[in-house]
């Protein structure tokens, strides 16, 4: 049984490269050296042990975010990977989430950053995650994404692409005016 109370999705084999249940590859991706095949597969998996290591889970599902792009339920979300063609040592991994606001998505792509960029075991000297365009607000979450690369970004996590944005009640990401 799932977590969300249905059955369990008989998920793409760890070992399998299945296209037509992965995303296509997006702006970050173009232009570079998208893996395919066995390539997707090895870094998929070190993907996965990182992001089992470091706990980046995707709450709604209840699995291991690295699942996601096994899941033949959602062919258009997940992870797609490429190497730098003019450096090939750096790993670019573009994220999907499954859908354009999904409220997980800066979390869960800076936790895949963090857990990537904290392995040696991927064999890349620099790794950098993106999230695909089709995310509401994508611009803002990669911005934060690049400044966490350059080292720029809050170690604390405190910092969020929403933080000057003002939420419904008025308030703003600090905390609402009013208890709820």
């Amino acid at each position: 049984m799932s977590f969300l109370g249905g059955s369990e999705p008989e998920f793409d084999d760890e070992s399998d490269f299945v296209p037509e249940h992965v995303p296509e590859p997006g702006a970050f991706l173009t232009g570079h050296d998208v893996l395919a095949g066995e390539g997707h597969v090895v870094v998929h998996e070190h993907a996965a042990d990182a992001f089992e290591e470091h706990g980046v889970y995707d709450a709604t599902f209840g699995y291991n975010l690295a699942r996601l792009t096994l899941d033949p339920r959602h062919p258009d979300a997940g992870f797609r990977y490429a190497e730098e063609t003019e450096r090939p040592t750096t790993l670019r991994a573009e994220f999907t989430p499954t859908t354009a606001f999904c409220p997980q998505a800066e979390p869960l792509a800076v936790g895949a950053f963090r857990a990537l960029d904290a392995v040696d075991d991927h064999g890349y000297d620099l790794v950098r995650v993106r999230v695909d365009p089709s995310l509401n607000g994508s611009e803002a979450v990669n911005d934060r994404l690049e400044r966490l690369e350059s080292g720029d970004g809050d170690p604390g996590g405190a910092e969020r692409a929403d933080a000057d944005r003002p939420d419904a009640t008025g308030g703003d990401a600090n905390g609402p005016p009013s208890p709820f």
